[in-house]
């Protein structure tokens, strides 16, 4: 199997990264374009044998799979440079959560689907969402999702949900990861405990968290129940928490909503020069 990346911004560098480590690509089936090409120079140095492609055509020609990593205002651009060299039997794959598959499908004769990756890929950990368009067929699904399968669990998901399961899949990590950030800020400044050891121990602390959730088969509230003692510390700490937080992840909610479909205004008057419903 052949695989052409065009872009290697922070996720089209972590997928390569994933797929090679993981085994589940040699970098000499890789081929990379970028329209900064340094970049895609520096990657082919920490992988040796990945092939730079001096441009996008060059990146998609004879790749089996196709991955777009690209701003939603640069795909008009990119999508114009494939036309002539896509073939109906190739795969592209779109990481753009506001870009749609029945638009990839307007403007590529190919079969094309969306994936949204999640950084917790670089552990080879993690979701990976999947979106299929018409033309895939079963045999494509399973070559894609065999793929994926090396760096996450794949799940395919309703494209109508995209913003709301990336929420949760993609941009919860950095969500959480803010969330631990001021706990620890907390501890610092409250308790005077060195800010290397506070780290390490909620780093690990987060990671169990999230093995007893998956692995272990609880629920939050199951989780919750297990550890607060009523009327002991973390129940009252945790009451302190609801409510304070009430409500904030309901504005979280609505402010990534917002932009996502900002977002898929300006992809569609990109693409066909006029507002059009793209939900």
């Amino acid at each position: 199997m052949n695989v052409g990346f065009i872009g290697i911004g922070s996720m089209g560098s972590l997928l390569i990264d994933s797929f090679i480590d993981s085994g589940a690509l040699q970098p000499s089936q890789i081929t990379a374009s970028n329209r900064t090409i340094v970049k895609a120079e520096i990657i082919a140095e920490r992988h040796p044998g990945l092939c730079v492609a001096p441009s996008n055509r060059d990146a998609a020609f004879g790749s089996d799979i196709v991955f777009l990593c690209v701003k939603p205002l640069e795909y008009k651009r990119v999508i114009e440079e494939l036309r002539g060299t896509i073939q109906p039997h190739q795969i592209v794959v779109s990481i753009t959560s506001p870009v749609m598959l029945s638009q990839l499908e307007d403007w590529l004769p190919c079969k094309v689907a969306k994936v949204i990756p999640s950084i917790t890929n670089y552990v080879l950990r993690g979701a990976t969402l999947t979106m299929f368009g018409k033309r895939m067929t079963d045999e494509d699904k399973y070559i894609l999702n065999s793929l994926l399968s090396h760096i996450s669990t794949p799940l395919a998901i309703e494209e109508q949900h995209t913003r709301i399961v990336s929420d949760l899949s993609s941009c919860g990590p950095a969500f959480m990861a803010f969330l631990l950030q001021k706990f620890i800020d907390a501890a610092v400044e409250e308790t005077g405990i060195p800010r290397e050891e506070a780290l390490v121990v909620a780093s690990a602390m987060l990671s169990g968290t999230g093995q007893l959730l998956t692995e272990g088969g609880m629920t939050p509230e199951q989780l919750q129940s297990r550890v607060a003692v009523p009327g002991g510390i973390t129940a009252q700490a945790l009451a302190l928490l609801n409510r304070e937080l009430d409500g904030v992840f309901n504005a979280v909610i609505r402010t990534t909503h917002a932009k996502y479909h900002e977002d898929l205004e300006h992809v569609a008057v990109s693409l066909y020069g006029k507002e059009v419903n793209g939900s």
